[in-house]
């Protein structure tokens, strides 16, 4: 038993199940000890779900990559697309639990992305209260891209029609035409290239913002 046996057991259960079969007793189940013993590694299931949120979150590479703000917003924005791709299960909860919990009080592992990201903005020239600013400008693009691109948008996948497909068929065209007629663009949603649009229009307006300021 170890602390990281206890937490990769936690997510393959996330994994296949969900956050909410998630519990001490299960876990204990999968590792065959009694839910006593994982006291020891956390004391309550929350957590435990602090511990998990924290452990996957260290999958980011923290220390900055690239050297100009705009890549490396890339690199984390990519580097957390392909985390939810692969836990999609764990996204909730990496959207969600940290908000659970005040700022100071949470794993420094779910810290150090907002840590990085403010020193690297204000070594390019952003004020400490902008820097922030962007932080909460890219976290709530990459929250909302994730959660779009993870969400069920095929209703029968034999179908080739792409109202079909999608069930928009159901929807009254007087009252829909623009969803409608988007249905082509919608079955074939990349969610990679969508994230990097959103990011140019991110980008852009900030980077204008820094002209500006400067």
């Amino acid at each position: 038993m170890s602390r990281e046996r206890v937490l990769a057991t936690a997510l393959e259960i996330v994994d296949a199940d969900g956050v909410e079969a998630l519990t001490m007793r299960g876990l204990a189940r999968e590792l065959g000890c009694t839910a006593m013993a994982l006291y020891r590694y956390a004391e309550s299931r929350d957590a435990l779900l602090d511990d998990l949120v924290e452990s996957v979150m260290d999958e980011l590479v923290s220390a900055p990559v690239a050297d100009e703000w705009t890549a490396e917003l890339r690199r984390m924005a990519h580097g957390f697309r392909a985390l939810a791709v692969a836990h999609p299960r764990m996204v909730p909860l990496l959207v969600t639990r940290p908000l659970a919990t005040p700022l100071g009080l949470r794993p420094l592992g779910t810290l150090r992305p907002l840590e990085t990201l403010l020193g690297l903005l204000i070594d390019d020239g952003f004020s400490p209260d902008d820097a922030l600013h962007v932080y909460r400008a890219f976290v709530g693009l990459l929250n909302g891209h994730v959660l779009t691109e993870l969400q069920e948008v095929i209703a029968d996948p034999e179908e080739s029609d792409a109202l079909l497909r999608l069930g928009l068929n159901r929807l009254p065209p007087r009252e829909f035409p623009h969803v409608r007629a988007l249905a082509s663009e919608l079955t074939t949603y990349d969610g990679a290239t969508e994230l990097d649009k959103g990011l140019d229009m991110l980008i852009a307006g900030l980077q204008r913002q820094l002209r500006v300021g400067g």
